[in-house]
């Protein structure tokens, strides 16, 4: 099983990710999906993706879950029947999720990549991130920031927030691993706590809303 990492941010929240390396058959090993999982499955053309998804469901088992435990609302969030707090993340042959008691959470994983200096002007404003010493950094720190708001955007799931209006990300050095966030949405404002670290060329982002 390769369980690539797993972080305990506390008694009531951890996540874990999976580096997804098997055959699509290997996955298939001890895993059953509901009617309306199986649909999705037999829908996505990517083999790289239907081993994502299986491996996302590994991943639940280490809960102690199965996906007769998972269910989505109609923006597509996923929730834990038992009321836990869940996020579901994929990118290329990395999967993760974040399981919590007791917070909202997010995670979202991003391989980095320079496409985001071109797409950076539509979730941020550029210009915070000029005066980084070169191009991987900023890259970098680009990267972070999207998923950041991505695993933001997971835990608000609410269609309509706006990464680049609605969603500011403080600024933050590499070193600290950590940051914080606001969101500001139709008059309501709320504030996150922000995590990342990286590992082979990809960023993990997990996000944890403040309590009141």
């Amino acid at each position: 099983m390769p369980l690539y990492k797993t972080i305990t941010l506390n008694e009531e929240t951890s996540l874990a990710i999976w580096k997804v390396d098997e055959t699509e058959d290997k996955l298939w090993e001890n895993i059953e999906l509901t009617t309306h999982c199986h649909k999705r499955f037999d829908g996505m053309k990517s083999e790289l993706h239907r081993r994502a998804f299986l491996s996302i469901r590994h991943l639940l088992t280490t809960y102690g879950y199965t996906d007769f435990d998972l269910i989505y609302d109609t923006n597509g969030k996923p929730h834990l029947k038992d009321g836990k707090f869940i996020s579901i993340t994929h990118s290329h042959n990395f999967t993760g999720i974040i399981v919590s008691a007791s917070e909202e959470a997010g995670i979202d994983i991003e391989m980095q990549r320079d496409k985001i200096l071109r797409i950076a002007h539509k979730f941020t404003p550029f210009e915070e991130y000029r005066t980084l010493a070169n191009t991987a950094a900023i890259i970098r720190k680009l990267t972070i920031v999207w998923g950041a708001k991505e695993s933001l955007y997971k835990i608000y799931g609410e269609r309509g927030l706006s990464f680049l209006h609605h969603i500011n990300v403080h600024d933050f050095s590499f070193d600290d691993n950590k940051t914080s966030a606001q969101i500001i949405y139709k008059g309501i404002l709320s504030n996150y706590g922000i995590h990342f670290l990286e590992f082979e060329d990809f960023t993990c982002v997990y996000a944890t809303k403040n309590k009141a």
